[in-house]
């Protein structure tokens, strides 16, 4: 080098010499497991990801395994006190000497609901029919896998036909609770 530096050659190495100054030999990654130069910021991340993981585990597991309890626990909550309204009901009518309806101390008749074949057969046509072009657009019908929607289109078909040989049922009501 000359005698005489640069202008720019001294703007570096005195900017150099500044960020040595503030980082007082502390810079860079050190990358052979010595403990004595690890970086401080890299080693709080890892106590952080320590610190954390069991929190992240159990709001998972409450998440997966909590949630269904939770919403069983609630409706046998809301049919307990259900009943319990009904019963006080009861009680409230028996010392006043009203007469109790039958109505009110039978459960309620379940209702009955025709079987829909022609419901199934139409839902398991459209499902074949997406089947089948779904694998064959996927596979520009070659190979022969757009076949796998015919099973439950032919399902389907064998609903609709039950349901138009029976015709219409003829479902008798439930005889009233005495």
């Amino acid at each position: 080098m000359t005698a005489s530096a640069s202008p720019a050659q001294d703007l570096a190495d005195r900017i150099h010499q500044r960020i040595e100054k503030k980082l007082k030999g502390h810079h860079g990654i050190v990358i052979d497991g010595g403990d004595k130069d690890q970086d401080v910021d890299l080693k709080d991340m890892g106590d952080l990801g320590e610190r954390l993981a069991i929190p992240i585990v159990a709001i998972v597991f409450l998440t997966i395994f909590g949630a269904p309890v939770m919403i069983v626990a609630v409706i046998m909550y809301f049919g307990f006190s259900r009943n319990r309204m009904m019963h006080r009901t009861i009680r409230m009518m028996a010392e006043k000497g009203q007469p109790i309806p039958p109505a009110l101390l039978a459960p309620p008749t379940p209702t009955i609901r025709q079987r829909s074949d022609m419901r199934r057969g139409v839902v398991l046509c459209m499902v074949g029919l997406g089947l089948m072009l779904f694998f064959g657009a996927v596979n520009e019908w070659e190979g022969g896998s757009w076949a796998i929607g015919v099973i439950p289109f032919v399902i389907g078909l064998g609903y609709l036909l039950v349901w138009k040989l029976e015709g219409k049922k003829d479902i008798s009501s439930p005889p009233p609770a005495p």
